[in-house]
């Protein structure tokens, strides 16, 4: 293993007979934006939670900045910010307070006050407790927790769910902002254009497995299009050689 922010190699987790992911490796850079895009369910959540040690590999490792995430999970998480794709505070607790509490457990703790900035910037009251909250507000709390320490790694997990589109703008610009900082970020969606927005690389997972890993600007040339024909007769196997086309399916009824 090399030195990367992020690196897994066979990494691999199954509930019960359920496969979650399987063999995934992972390589993220220092200072880069990486995109983590999928459908839901194809196993980001699952990668992103044994990164954080919330759960365990069946197989496989994981190292963030060369630690392994199961044995020096406590090291390695003061300098990571989270934002989980399922979120659970205090809910009696106001915002504000806890956002202080937060703080206060910090040992990067040199940035103080820094969440009222963001707060302001995402129009969150944090006077208010966090029961009250409509679900595109807690996730701000979510958002303003991930990004208040400044920390060296963001692992945000769909971070604009529920947000509107305005508010979801802002988020974009933190990370970038974050990133252009000297934090390594690693975002992930289900949605191509937000990845294409801010990310350098992006992995793709399907099914619990890693298919391929491109810089964004190689994914946006690729441009995949279905054609159907319906022919009277069947024609001969040379009508389908096209430029471009890698694969075509026949049914003849």
């Amino acid at each position: 293993m090399t030195d990367y922010i992020i690196e897994t190699e066979g990494l691999s987790v199954y509930y019960g007979r359920h496969r979650g992911i399987l063999n995934v490796d992972l390589r993220v850079e220092s200072g880069e934006v990486f995109g983590f895009l999928g459908p839901n369910g194809a196993g980001k959540t699952t990668t992103q939670r044994v990164l954080m040690d919330i759960i365990r590999p069946t197989a496989g490792v994981a190292l963030m900045f060369g630690k392994d995430c199961q044995k020096e999970g406590v090291k390695i998480r003061d300098r990571v910010g989270y934002l989980p794709g399922e979120l659970s505070f205090y809910e009696d607790m106001k915002a504000g307070q806890f956002f202080e509490m937060y703080h206060s457990l910090q040992k990067n703790n040199s940035n103080a006050g820094y969440w009222r900035t963001l707060a302001d910037r995402l129009d969150l009251d944090t006077s208010r407790r966090i029961r009250q909250y409509s679900r595109g507000n807690k996730q701000k709390v979510g958002v303003v927790t991930a990004f208040m320490n400044k920390p060296d790694l963001l692992i945000l997990d769909e971070p604009t769910t529920g947000l509107d589109p305005l508010v979801q703008q802002t988020v974009m610009e933190l990370v970038r902002e974050a990133n252009q900082a000297g934090a390594t970020i690693f975002f992930s969606s289900h949605i191509l254009p937000e990845v294409q927005a801010v990310c350098d690389r992006v992995g793709i997972i399907r099914d619990g497995q890693l298919v391929a890993t491109e810089k964004v600007e190689d994914l946006t040339k690729q441009h995949f299009k279905r054609v159907r024909f319906n022919f009277a007769h069947t024609p001969p196997d040379t009508a389908f050689s096209f430029d471009g086309i890698n694969s075509f399916n026949i049914e003849i009824k």
